[in-house]
């Protein structure tokens, strides 16, 4: 695959902060009870910043960006590029550019055709925009690896072209707000990996104000300076990769980031412990009273320890050897879930063997079992 070689133009429309107060949107239909897709949504995107939304299908993160470009109508709220209310601009008048998850490129046109189309569109046919269409067309086309395809049509370019293509054609317009939905779902692993740290290259250097919407944690913690993990049409947590993933603030982003996924275990908070079964107590450093909980505790954070040292005792149920790491499965006696535990290279227990299981004491997190809401 051509590496992207980012050249910066010195006539480079400068970044934008973008900002989302209040913002409300419900979708109505007759005979049909009203679907509220996004709830009271506030959020920042800084000056140059790269902010990514993440979430499962459903829960709002695409509603979100298509309000920003124009494409959906808030049913209340603001939405603010550097100050100045976008609401009642048509999209035309936004100058956002967006990079669909399904490319959106026209067919028949080439791949010149199609980085040039929204721009012709704009300012018009005249021969000296031509000449403006056709050498931001080549500018843009150098940066991201098109030049040598630029007579192809869509029809003969891989998915990763394809990709390149109609991110290319949002950058064409010299965008104040970059949107990217999925910018890599359709990519194979191979493809994605690469395009994932060349479109972080690119975004740096540009300096593009950029909103990711993407349900892949991956994509989101390796390219975000920021993320907002969302969930039925709430924004749950904002914050940098680490905090999201060190830190989380509720249930919903603890279950939703991490793979291996966190270890939840449903539990009774008693005065500095967790009791998960009658011989299962772990003590955590809360200050709440009494009441059910989930306690969460990532694999890389259980460790095989001496039985006078461990916090549990279960036994060996699975390992899955994966070369650099391994993951072992384990049945802790009076929890109904299993517990998964990162293991170095080279673990030899068999299944049904003993496991002695320690948690980092500053890596247990409680979450309230009836509001999801992180107890501290």
């Amino acid at each position: 695959m051509t590496r992207w070689r980012v050249v910066v133009a010195s006539d480079q429309a400068g970044p934008s902060d973008l900002t989302l107060s209040g913002v409300h949107k419900v979708f109505r239909a007759k005979g049909r009870s009203d679907v509220v897709a996004v709830r009271d949504l506030s959020l920042e995107a800084r000056r140059g910043e790269l902010v990514g939304l993440l979430g499962p299908s459903g829960c709002g993160k695409s509603t979100t960006l298509r309000m920003i470009a124009g494409l959906e109508q808030p049913t209340s709220g603001d939405i603010r590029l550097d100050g100045r209310s976008i609401v009642s601009l048509p999209p035309g008048r936004r100058n956002i550019g967006v990079a669909f998850e399904n490319y959106a490129l026209y067919p028949p046109l080439t791949v010149a055709e199609n980085l040039g189309f929204g721009l012709r569109a704009r300012i018009g046919r005249t021969r000296a925009g031509k000449r403006h269409v056709a050498a931001r067309v080549r500018e843009i086309a150098e940066r991201i690896g098109l030049a040598d395809i630029l007579n192809a049509t869509p029809a003969g370019l891989s998915s990763g072209q394809k990709q390149r293509v109609a991110l290319a054609r949002a950058l064409v317009r010299r965008p104040d707000v970059l949107l990217l939905d999925e910018p890599l779902s359709h990519l194979d692993a191979a493809e994605r990996d690469t395009t994932r740290r060349e479109l972080r290259h690119l975004q740096r250097e540009l300096g593009h104000t950029t909103i990711l919407v993407t349900h892949d944690q991956e994509e989101a913690l390796g390219l975000a300076d920021r993320v907002a993990v969302m969930d039925n049409g709430e924004v749950c947590q904002v914050g940098t990769p680490d905090q999201v993933y060190d830190d989380p603030a509720a249930l919903f982003v603890a279950r939703f980031v991490g793979e291996p996924a966190m270890n939840l275990l449903p539990g009774d908070l008693e005065p500095g412990a967790v009791r998960l079964a009658p011989g299962a107590v772990v003590p955590v450093a809360v200050t709440r009273r009494r009441g059910r909980v989930v306690l969460g505790v990532r694999p890389e954070d259980v460790t095989i320890a001496e039985p006078d040292r461990a916090d549990l005792a279960g036994v060996l149920v699975v390992h899955e050897d994966l070369l650099e790491y391994g993951l072992a499965t384990i049945e802790v006696p009076g929890v109904d879930t299993h517990v998964v535990a990162r293991t170095a290279p080279g673990f030899r227990l068999r299944p049904g063997d003993p496991v002695p299981l320690l948690s980092h004491p500053e890596r247990r997190f409680v979450f309230d079992a009836a509001n999801g809401e992180r107890i501290r």
